[in-house]
């Protein structure tokens, strides 16, 4: 779900414009998994314009305090949302621990880096939702501590099918400042896209795993 929907046109508006989401439906990219895709998003890109980092942060923010209150502490996933959870708990002055996919093999071992909040409440943020695989991974590790996941906050979903599901089997709630569908309609709006090329990436969402051109 997103928080509203001026925000998440602004956002996308703000990740196309420097490059954090590339749309190239006639070139698509390969993913790490092997998936054919017309976009691209590296939300860490975000981190080197300090308007926009400023921007995501305090929506992110202002999002965790309206709706889970007073968390005790913030969480980031490991790699690519250390340094925008980072930056949301500096401005909520709360302390932040990050949360790697496994333990390490060497020195202390942590999964958990930061101070474990066993019997905290946790808001855990990401920079973006494909699956929700890894992100429920972290929440899971958190678990293990008994810490109280109060729910995930991030910058950018995809909006697949499995990643809901995911969600709702693990009885977490997750907002995002934009998705695709808000995505798509900016870069259509204003003229990034055409309307073949659009057709094209409403199908690839369908069927990620199996689209090609």
């Amino acid at each position: 779900m997103i928080f509203d929907k001026n925000t998440a046109k602004k956002t996308a508006e703000l990740l196309l414009q420097i490059n954090a989401i590339k749309l190239q439906p006639q070139e698509p990219f390969t993913w790490a998994s092997g998936w054919k895709s017309p976009i691209y998003c590296d939300n860490r890109v975000t981190l080197s314009y300090p308007e926009i980092r400023n921007f995501l942060k305090e929506n992110l923010a202002h999002f965790i305090k309206e709706t889970y209150g007073n968390p005790d502490v913030i969480a980031g996933v490991a790699t690519g949302a250390i340094g925008i959870g980072m930056l949301v708990a500096q401005h909520l002055d709360l302390p932040f621990i990050y949360v790697r996919p496994e333990a390490k093999k060497h020195g202390r071992k942590n999964q958990i880096e930061g101070i474990v909040p066993e019997g905290k409440k946790v808001v855990v943020v990401e920079d973006l939702i494909s699956t929700g695989k890894s992100s429920l991974n972290a929440v899971k590790a958190l678990n293990e501590v008994n810490a109280e996941v109060l729910g995930m906050v991030a910058i950018f979903n995809y909006g697949f099918q499995i990643a809901d599901d995911n969600f709702k089997n693990a009885a977490l709630s997750l907002h995002t400042l934009s998705n695709y569908e808000n995505l798509l309609e900016q870069a259509l709006d204003t003229n990034y896209i055409n309307q073949e090329q659009l057709k094209t990436l409403q199908g690839w969402r369908t069927n990620p795993a199996e689209w090609n051109i």
